[in-house]
């Protein structure tokens, strides 16, 4: 056992392989033993779920600043004499930031390391609210909003692949349930918040970002304290570094250090990665047009619907309450719909429990199938009894199964991505988030148009039979997801490396020709 001067284990015979090279030049292989409790997946429960919650409260942040911002669009039009399209505009670079930037950061932290790119990022989303909140004019606004779009994305891309690095897959569900919990609970419960702010004869727009900003600092000091570098290769390559420096012996290297490619090479790839999995494998596609297909369908729900009631039922904004509270934000949708979300969740996770040995990863795919039975139906029913003959609870019913529908397809889209792929489940998800927040760009731009041009029940008809011709999509992955797996390049490298760890068998160092054949 090689000791250091403060008399801390560094590695022991059992973590390291000697890798042949020139005969003076062999180098000896650092790994984790058994129950090593510098490997992330091995950190104490407490340590687990501290990270957990510390990644989430950051999506819960970066869902609620988009979210909030849009409620102050009359407090910010004449604070600084502008129109609402050019608020509007920072609502969009907002969510271009977070489609776009994971495609480079995501895979970026799996070379790199999470913690960094926690800690830069939240820091900077945090100045950029500062600059929003002093704004002197909307163009610094839009600027402002590009940055925490940019900022935020950031941070938030990385929970999925946090919670990979740390949990057992047996053990992901409950933290990837509040994952997606805290993103779409967020949004709904910062429109609450960024509403009552605005409405204040005595506060305004700027209120609500300075009240970002007190949450924000407080997450800023939260990730600095509890935040641990998750992605054990980089674990690994500290320990190499470490053991080179107290021993003198320059021989002790990562896995990740052998062979390593260039600076070039490795912005090449991470920028790369996320596109290469949504462009080659099946999985990656296909719920990445689903969850941008809903996704795209809730934001044209939140543009309309607040119209369509009050067209319908004659309401005005302070008759529908809460319901209709901020005129444009249906929140009790997001917080009803995110329960009952969570809930269906639960029980899935029994479900996979009860199935893994005979399903494998596809077990956590039962609650999706349900939800693409209720995601069309709900929007049939809201279709056709939005109509002063029929109470309007029972539309309000349908929206909300349709809202419990959306977070079930997130939350097991971030699981079942998580158990593909890995330890590049951020890659996979930053791609699958490219094509949700390009959907949440695009479709309200033609909303109000196509409502007005087929009318609400014909529009939403549509909506509706688009999400039938995609309800079959969880369930021939449910059948078919194990072979569709066993021929991806991808798939098949993560899970021979999974069982030969499982096995014990020395750790595999691919070659940069299969690397770069595989792009991940």
């Amino acid at each position: 056992m090689i000791m250091d001067d403060a008399s801390k284990r560094i590695s022991s015979p059992s973590c390291t392989t000697h890798v042949p090279q020139e005969p003076e030049q062999e180098l000896i292989l650092i790994k984790f033993d058994e129950g090593d409790p510098r490997d992330p997946q091995n950190f104490s429960y407490a340590r687990k779920w501290a990270i957990t919650l510390t990644c989430c409260v950051f999506a819960g942040i970066t869902a609620a600043s988009a979210s909030s911002y849009s409620i102050s669009y009359e407090s910010m039009m004449h604070d600084l004499n502008c129109t609402q399209l050019q608020a509007t505009v920072g609502l969009s670079l907002y969510v271009i930031g977070f489609g776009i930037v994971p495609l480079i950061t995501s895979s970026f932290s799996e070379e790199c390391g999470r913690r960094p790119l926690y800690i830069v990022s939240s820091v900077l989303f945090m100045l950029a609210e500062v600059m929003n909140g002093l704004a002197p004019n909307i163009q610094v606004v839009i600027v402002s909003r590009t940055l925490q779009g940019v900022f935020g994305s950031t941070g938030s891309s990385l929970v999925g692949g946090s919670i990979a690095d740390i949990w057992q897959p047996h053990e992901r569900g409950l933290p990837m349930s509040l994952f997606a919990f805290s993103s779409i609970f967020s949004f709904g419960l910062g429109s609450v918040f960024g509403g009552l702010i605005v409405t204040s004869p005595h506060l305004g727009w700027r209120w609500v970002q300075w009240v970002h900003v007190m949450f924000s600092g407080a997450y800023v000091l939260d990730v600095v304290l509890v935040m641990s570098e998750t992605r054990s290769s980089i674990v690994l390559t500290h320990i190499a570094k470490a053991t080179r420096k107290t021993t003198g012996d320059s021989r002790y290297r990562s896995s990740t250090e052998i062979g390593r490619p260039s600076i070039k090479s490795l912005i090449k790839t991470s920028c790369t990665r996320p596109l290469y999995l949504l462009l080659t494998e099946p999985i990656v596609q296909s719920f990445s047009v689903w969850c941008g297909f809903t996704w795209g369908v809730v934001y044209c729900l939140l543009e309309s619907i607040t119209t369509e009631f009050q067209s319908v039922y004659n309401f005005s904004v302070s008759e529908t309450g809460f319901i209709f509270l901020c005129q444009r934000k249906v929140i009790s949708l997001h917080v009803v719909g995110a329960i009952i979300g969570f809930i269906a969740n639960t029980y899935q996770e029994t479900l996979y429990k009860k199935y893994f040995s005979i399903k494998g990863q596809e077990a956590r795919l039962y609650m999706a199938c349900a939800a693409a039975i209720v995601l069309p139906v709900s929007m049939f029913i809201y279709a056709w009894t939005a109509s002063p003959n029929i109470p309007w609870i029972v539309p309000l019913i349908a929206l909300t199964a349709f809202m419990s529908g959306v977070f079930v397809i997130f939350q097991v889209s971030f699981l079942y991505l998580a158990d593909c792929y890995g330890p590049y489940t951020s890659s996979a998800q930053a791609g699958q988030s490219l094509s949700r927040n390009f959907m949440a760009l695009i479709f309200p731009l033609f909303t109000q148009q196509m409502f007005t041009g087929m009318t609400y029940k014909w529009g939403l008809t549509l909506w509706a039979l688009i999400s039938v011709a995609m309800a079959p999509i969880p369930w021939v992955l449910l059948f078919f997801g194990s072979k569709i797996r066993s021929h991806s390049k991808v798939s098949r490298k993560i899970l021979e490396a999974e069982q030969q760890q499982l096995d014990g068998e020395k750790t595999i160092v691919s070659s940069p020709t299969e690397e770069r054949s595989m792009q991940v």
